[in-house]
């Protein structure tokens, strides 16, 4: 798999950074509420800085988070994420 395929149903890969006090906080809230997520470091993986770039209008913004349907969302809450993967 690629960094920027659509995730499993149910899951989503959330394109971050190690230093990112978002990321972070997000991660423990996908944790804690057993939503499964694939991580990709936007400076580790050249294709997918360029694929957050492009979904945030020219910003590198992180956490941008993809969803199984294609959709992205930058710095959701985790309920914008459960109702995103529910919907």
């Amino acid at each position: 798999m690629t960094s920027t395929q659509t995730p499993q149903p149910g899951t989503v890969t959330m394109f971050s950074t190690t230093w990112c006090g978002y990321c972070r906080r997000l991660k423990t809230q996908l944790d804690a509420a057993g939503i499964g997520y694939t991580e990709v470091d936007v400076e580790q993986e050249p294709t997918a800085e360029a694929f957050v770039i492009a979904a945030n209008g020219g910003d590198r913004t992180v956490p941008t988070v993809l969803f199984p349907d294609g959709s992205t969302a930058t710095n959701p809450s985790l309920a914008d994420v459960r109702a995103r993967l529910a919907g």
